[in-house]
């Protein structure tokens, strides 16, 4: 169990947060219609895992995402956006499959994705990437590279080794059936997931996410579920709803700080990064959540899937926060 007052004693170490996951092209359909309809659309960089890295350090922490790109233009893309962002590219390894791609549209409230999946599950297992994981404070895996081989392997070894570096590992349950690996059915998908809560300390999930991965329920029933699977801390985010979350003995409840809607792609990115520079930066768990949710609400207010986040103290200054408390 962590405690919601409690502060995490990290080590010093080379690296704050290690994300581990896809590097995508996201389209993004620029009007909000259905995507069966004729429209015009924007490239943008995307993947959850390099937008939590590229905004955990907008926020002033320091970050590194592994992944897998293909050889070509659109992979050129994505690496010197990670470069012009200040990110070290050695672990983005280049692959002969095509960049992956996923299609979105323009969305106040879930967006419908189509996936091209080819190169970013082709993440390897490097002695260099095993440095890197005992050198981090935090892992943070996506559901996207536990999907498919060789990635799933990749992630496994890693975490083994996280725990033995005592390393804290985060979870982004980030399900969807069309993702997966079409040689395992959705009940063998969902076990496999289940196997993986069990392995983490921190896991945040969307209410979309739990409704996938548990079916339809009422948030508290789906955090208790989450927690019975052996998760130590529960973060639920709800929307406009705001957030609640759970570390087995407490249930906290925690108000939006959205105050304008553009596009929801990233937001949950944007909240992993948030509650990371906090935790970094020596805040208790409750304030890292309060800053997660700031965070998220900037970036809902940009329809590019990575906002351009300030440094967390100057995103406290503009929601008039302080210690995680708002300001009247």
């Amino acid at each position: 169990m962590i405690d919601f007052d409690s502060k995490i004693p990290f080590e010093n170490r080379e690296n704050d947060i290690l994300t581990v996951g896809e590097l995508v092209i996201d389209m993004v359909y620029e009007e909000q219609v259905t995507l069966s309809q004729p429209c015009t659309y924007k490239q943008f960089f995307g993947g959850s895992a390099a937008n939590v890295a590229i905004n955990s350090k907008q926020l002033g922490i320091r970050a590194m995402v592994a992944a897998a790109v293909g050889k070509d233009n659109l992979g050129d893309y994505l690496l010197n956006y990670l470069a012009k962002a200040c990110l070290d590219t050695s672990f983005i390894q280049r692959v002969d499959e095509s960049t992956s791609m996923v299609i979105l549209n323009k969305s106040q409230g879930t967006p419908t994705p189509i996936f091209y999946r080819m190169a970013d599950y082709q993440l390897n297992y490097t002695q260099t990437l095993a440095q890197t994981v005992a050198r981090s404070n935090v892992l943070h895996v996506s559901c996207w590279p536990i999907s498919m081989e060789p990635a799933r392997n990749t992630v496994e070894k890693m975490i083994t080794l996280a725990k033995e570096n005592h390393v804290l590992i985060s979870f982004d349950p980030n399900f969807h059936s069309l993702i997966w690996n079409p040689k395992e059915s959705k009940a063998e998908s969902l076990a496999y997931i289940k196997t993986m809560i069990q392995k983490v300390d921190i896991i945040k999930p969307s209410e979309d996410d739990a409704e996938r991965i548990f079916g339809k329920g009422k948030p508290e029933r789906q955090i208790e579920k989450f927690l019975q699977l052996g998760a130590r801390l529960v973060i639920m985010t709800l929307g406009k709803d705001g957030v609640i979350a759970s570390n087995g003995s407490e249930l906290l409840r925690f108000p939006t700080l959205a105050t304008e809607v553009v596009n929801t792609t990233g937001a949950g990115d944007a909240f992993w990064s948030g509650f990371y520079a906090g935790i970094i930066k020596g805040y208790t768990i409750q304030d890292s959540i309060t800053f997660g949710g700031m965070a998220s609400a900037y970036k809902l207010k940009s329809i590019s899937t990575v906002a351009d986040l300030p440094k967390l103290e100057r995103l406290m200054e503009l929601y008039h926060i302080k210690h995680g408390e708002v300001i009247a």
